[in-house]
């Protein structure tokens, strides 16, 4: 440097050359630039390809029916056309068995998606998913109540859900209590007090396992801690759907208040933004949600961590375009996922959650070992 503090070489006045500067502290690494698709374009994508996947879901099963032929009874079905005697039997499948299903998988992976976004905003951490604040296991021992030990049977179809879903109030609740202070709600405590009370419900349900009679009630306890779509009907999607669908509503219109919560709370209150308001509701709006899918689903992991965080490397971390893909998207996959569990060995049936988990493991590893990725980008 000479005196007048210049950098020898340069003209005084002139900046040195961009490449000669070193990189700023956190900027994101050249070698990997973030390209983003517009959202329009590819929200528009994931719908049309989810109404395709919806046709192929009620088309594959173990039952073979032609996919003219249930187009020919989706069709009949929906705009109330006459058909022969002989098609009761494939009509009763495509609509009382598999389009229940379908539809209910697109409502609880578009549910699981759009609450990772939330519970990730609310703990700023993008490794979390709907199921860190311990609301999954918490339905878990209201719904293996009923499988195992016969409660609330007097409630017949609806005994597991309805069961589930207080069993998941009741555990939001006690978080709730738990983790609350005189300075609010933080994501810290939110995290391990979820954590902590998931241990304990976890503990309740394997103790009821082993208090029940061995046998098919296990093995039903099985399936749904490991997520089925197996007992689905039309009596279980209007709540869900709506449940969801008034999540993702709220959600949409908070959207500009998570992106200043997800700054941190000084630079949220700087904005405008009370975040202990906003965790509050996060953390109510995220536990109604997750109840309600839980209860008629089980306990599907890996939507709410991998969904989110491939919307955002999509569209960017902005939450009204990850709001807007990451429920297509999780909807999508969660279809195809069901797909899969009931026809690669047909007629037996695979719990969901195996095929959620062999896809989110490698890609949870995947994640971890990026560098210097924190929630929707790089620091």
């Amino acid at each position: 440097m000479d005196c007048e503090g210049k950098a020898p070489g340069h003209a005084p006045g002139r900046r040195p050359p961009r490449h000669t500067r070193g990189p700023r502290q956190g900027a994101p690494h050249v070698s990997d630039p973030v390209r983003r698709i517009p959202t329009l374009p590819l929200a528009v994508g994931l719908a049309a390809a989810l109404l395709l996947s919806l046709v192929c879901g009620v088309a594959f099963g173990s039952s073979g029916i032609e996919l003219p032929r249930v187009l020919r009874l989706l069709g009949a079905g929906l705009t109330g056309g006459r058909l022969d005697a002989s098609e009761a039997a494939a009509y009763a499948i495509v609509w009382e068995i598999r389009l229940p299903r379908t539809v209910l998988a697109a409502v609880v992976g578009a549910g699981l998606a759009a609450t990772g976004v939330a519970v990730q905003a609310l703990v700023r951490n993008a490794l979390a998913d709907p199921f860190v604040l311990g609301i999954s296991s918490g339905a878990a021992v209201g719904a293996n109540a009923v499988l195992l030990l016969g409660a609330f049977a007097s409630l017949g179809v609806w005994a597991i859900s309805a069961s589930a879903f207080g069993s998941a109030l009741v555990a939001m609740t006690l978080v709730y209590l738990a983790a609350r202070t005189a300075y609010g709600l933080t994501p810290l405590r939110l995290v391990l007090t979820g954590t902590a009370l998931s241990y304990g419900f976890s503990a309740i349900t394997t103790l009821m396992v082993f208090a029940a009679d061995r046998g098919e009630a296990a093995r039903d306890a099985m399936m749904w801690l490991l997520g089925s779509l197996g007992g689905a009907t039309w009596g279980s999607v209007p709540i869900a759907a709506c449940t969801v669908l008034a999540g993702l509503a709220y959600l949409a219109c908070a959207a500009g208040r998570l992106d200043a919560l997800a700054m941190g709370d000084e630079t949220s209150a700087s904005l405008g933004v009370d975040p202990d308001r906003l965790r509050r509701e996060l953390f109510v709006v995220t536990a109604a949600v997750t109840g309600t899918v839980v209860a008629v689903s089980g306990a599907i992991g890996f939507i709410g961590l991998l969904v989110p965080h491939l919307a955002r490397m999509l569209v960017g971390a902005g939450h009204r375009r990850v709001l807007v893909v990451a429920p297509l998207a999780g909807a999508l996959l969660l279809v195809w996922v069901d797909i899969a569990s009931r026809t690669l060995l047909a007629p037996a049936e695979l719990p969901v959650g195996v095929f959620t988990a062999v896809l989110g493991v490698p890609a949870f590893l995947l994640m971890m070992r990026r560098r210097g990725q924190a929630f929707g980008g790089s620091r």
